[in-house]
């Protein structure tokens, strides 16, 4: 039947049984994620629970000062995020400011693009539409920022004398560290790439299932789906270009001089 099915809470419980079943088997083989599973299933409970009655609030509230600073949460955190997941990082507040301002720049300027001049809500910064398509965003610019950069300063730190070699015989910055770029590059933008070829015949994405199980006719909830996916990439890429040439002018200075010093001395071992 057509329409929205709702949930109990009893449904929960017996759907969270398969997670109980892993942390049991867990145990059983010796494993050691019993514990991790545990706590992740607990923070994912309570932080859902809180999302879902924050929302509720605003819906009805509809203040745009309170979406925004729901939305400055997200991305204060995703940039948190990028910092915590690599190994080497740039000392100081470049460190976190590279990664959250590259992520800032790319998803806040397409999800206002993609409101107010595809989706087009009234209003266009309602928090129905823009918190959920800002997190699918934010989500997934955060991915791939993270390993663009982790690839980035690990490859340049293992290949520092090759590229001090390459600015010894006159090369600038932007020529030695050329190959590293473009690795971390790759990096960056495989994680979306591999989503999109993925799409449709490995998996069907969330969102696309949500409005078809909600009574959303499919050939519609596919054109929702492809804009999502289309505004996802093009903030990925942006995001990903924008970091790693950020935290190469980060890396070396005026003189084309190579700036280890500017990683973080406990992660570079140095």
């Amino acid at each position: 039947m057509d329409g929205y099915i709702a949930l109990s809470y009893w449904d929960l419980v017996i759907a969270s049984g398969f997670l109980v079943l892993n942390g049991a088997l867990s145990i059983w083989l010796k494993l050691g994620l019993e514990r991790r599973l545990a706590v992740a299933m607990l923070r994912m409970v309570v932080q859902l629970l809180l999302v879902g009655y924050l929302l509720k609030s605003l819906f009805a509230i509809q203040s745009p000062w309170l979406t925004a600073g729901v939305a400055l949460f997200m991305l204060l955190f995703a940039g948190r995020e990028i910092r915590s997941r690599q190994d080497r990082k740039i000392a100081g507040f470049w460190g976190y400011g590279i990664g959250t301002g590259a992520m800032a720049v790319a998803a806040i300027t397409i999800t206002v693009i993609g409101l107010s001049a595809m989706i087009r809500p009234e209003p266009w910064w309602g928090p129905r539409y823009s918190l959920p398509l800002l997190g699918m965003v934010l989500g997934n610019a955060m991915t791939g920022i993270s390993l663009a950069l982790d690839t980035l300063h690990t490859s340049v730190k293992r290949e520092k004398p090759a590229i001090e070699a390459q600015l010894l015989l006159g090369a600038t910055k932007w020529e030695a560290m050329r190959p590293f770029t473009r690795r971390a590059l790759r990096s960056g933008f495989m994680p979306i790439i591999n989503s999109m070829a993925a799409t449709g015949v490995v998996s069907l994405p969330g969102m696309m299932t949500g409005q078809i199980l909600s009574g959303v006719e499919p050939t519609e909830a596919v054109k929702y789906q492809l804009l999502v996916m289309f505004l996802i990439g093009g903030s990925t890429g942006l995001g990903v270009l924008m970091a790693a040439f950020g935290s190469l002018y980060r890396l070396s200075d005026g003189r084309d001089r190579l700036r280890l010093d500017r990683l973080t001395q406990a992660e570079t071992g140095t």
